[in-house]
């Protein structure tokens, strides 16, 4: 089990609070019910594929292992998406950055779950060689992507080639679930900041070791 900072940096097992088991409420409302006492569970372990997920097979005619286009990625995310009563069970609310659990991977691509905080965020960053693609599952996330900030909510995905650039937050008052699917397997990222002119500027670069 891994978390991450807001600045997106993992930083390993840390204490974080179970999505309650109010299906029917969070159903209700798109959004997830914040106890008032936050439980602090056993850590969990990260898991490389997990019962609910199945290898979806390669298009006709690709070979084996071979990278799935961006709408094919968003498709598989709002699949994912809109089965969250299959998984919500492994998510948890972490008040100290971003949670995050890998729920497969394979040769072609990963599937990551992520849960927000109101007020936490990736912070700019891009993908390296990976084309991906995400969809909100429950509550709303805002996409920056510098010059264009696009709000998504229960059901809308985003879909990017290599080398996108963007932040991602959760800037409501109730707290996100995302599903995110990136192809192939993330290898590396780079993480950005804006100058005094709004340019981005690299700050960091990281490779799957890292994380």
């Amino acid at each position: 089990m891994t978390v991450t900072t807001d600045s997106g940096a993992p930083t390993g097992a840390s204490p974080a609070a179970h999505v309650p088991d109010a299906l029917d409420a969070a159903r209700a409302t798109e959004t997830l019910p914040v106890p008032e006492t936050l439980p602090v569970p056993e850590a969990a372990q990260v898991t490389e594929t997990a019962p609910e997920i199945t290898r979806e097979a390669a298009p006709e005619g690709a070979p084996s292992g071979a990278p799935l286009a961006p709408p094919r990625l968003a498709e598989r995310a709002r699949e994912l998406a809109r089965n969250w009563p299959e998984w919500l069970h492994r998510v948890r609310l972490d008040p100290q950055g971003r949670w995050y659990q890998r729920l497969h991977q394979d040769a072609e691509h990963e599937i990551w779950v992520i849960s927000w905080l109101p007020g936490q965020s990736t912070g700019f960053h891009d993908h390296g060689d990976s084309a991906g693609a995400f969809a909100v599952a429950l509550g709303t996330l805002e996409e920056d992507r510098v010059r264009a900030v696009r709000s998504l909510g229960v059901g809308e995905a985003r879909s990017f080639g290599p080398d996108y650039v963007h932040d991602v937050r959760n800037t409501s008052d109730a707290p996100a679930v995302s599903v995110h699917v990136y192809s192939p397997p993330l290898s590396s990222m780079r993480r950005y900041d804006l100058d005094a002119e709004g340019r981005l500027v690299e700050l960091a670069s990281e490779s799957a070791e890292d994380w």
